[in-house]
């Protein structure tokens, strides 16, 4: 796996019990532990891609004009008249 790096993460006292219980029943060392569980974070990470919203422009001079100074009430009022809302 390369060069080791010591360093210091705080961990709730109930997460980081419940891990050495763990890593103990199973033979192993929390270090072996915490690095397994990194691993599987950083890998599903990786594989999926990250929400983008795509830009959703378009042309014109902005609202019409009896919209424009309208209250969100109203343009709502305006978008369901005569649909029977």
């Amino acid at each position: 796996m390369g060069t080791h790096m010591k360093t210091t993460v705080d961990i709730s006292t109930s997460l980081l019990q419940e891990a050495k219980k763990i890593a103990q029943k199973e033979r192993s060392t929390l270090k072996a532990l915490i690095e397994e569980g990194l691993q599987k974070v950083l890998k599903e990470r990786r594989r999926k891609p990250r929400f983008r919203l795509r830009k959703a422009t378009f042309k014109g001079k902005g609202l019409q004009p009896d919209v424009a100074g309208a209250s969100w009430e109203r343009i709502r009022e305006m978008t369901y008249e005569g649909r029977g809302g």
